[in-house]
């Protein structure tokens, strides 16, 4: 998979001890590697709450073809020596419909953030923490936001304990409404808001 942490340049590099280097660089929706890893993960029955169940490579690749499409939403594949392990995606709160749900403040962004899954070693010890705190140090640092918010559906216990863990202060439980525009279809859903803070 090396071929795939070459296509661009990266936008965040780290090099964590004990785990290795880090790079965050934008998702190449053209490319066909990228679009082969993110749609092998987001297919997968554990990534249900992403919303992408049951597309085809085309459609996934439509999806994030038009995000590249535009200035307030940022998808990023995240790679440990050179091999793909998250997907990130950013955006700005007020251009989504989280917006309509809490009190955005000045120098908000929101993080979708989609962990590759285990290969067959099982469990890894540490990537978790290893890898939200890249992404905490890219958007804090990098694009100098001051607090990050996460919206997990409020039935994936999963996500919102690994967030807590991680230093996130629970909000409230949230309808996010219904998308319904030409180029996406988001259904409502009951998400579990969450916050970080620059320290």
């Amino acid at each position: 998979m090396s071929e795939v942490s070459e296509l661009s340049e990266s936008a965040h590099e780290e090099v964590v001890e004990g785990f290795g280097t880090v790079r965050i660089r934008p998702l190449a929706p053209h490319a066909d590697a990228d679009i082969e890893v993110v749609h092998g993960w987001v297919g997968q029955e554990r990534a249900s709450f992403w919303g992408m169940n049951g597309l085809t490579r085309d459609q996934v690749a439509g999806i994030y073809a038009h995000m590249d499409t535009l200035d307030t939403h940022h998808a990023h594949l995240v790679l440990r020596d050179a091999v793909p392990v998250a997907l990130l995606q950013t955006y700005e709160p007020t251009a989504d419909r989280v917006g309509e749900c809490y009190d955005v403040l000045p120098g908000d962004i929101g993080i979708h953030l989609l962990l590759a899954p285990a290969g067959p070693e099982g469990g890894r010890p540490g990537w978790t923490s290893a890898l939200v705190g890249v992404v905490a140090s890219y958007v804090f640092r990098t694009l100098g936001r001051r607090r990050v918010v996460v919206d997990p559906d409020v039935r994936n216990d999963k996500a919102i304990a690994r967030f807590l863990r991680q230093g996130f202060t629970a909000g409230p439980v949230v309808v996010l409404p219904e998308v319904d525009l030409p180029d996406v279809y988001i259904p409502e859903k009951r998400a579990q808001l969450a916050f970080l803070s620059r320290g």
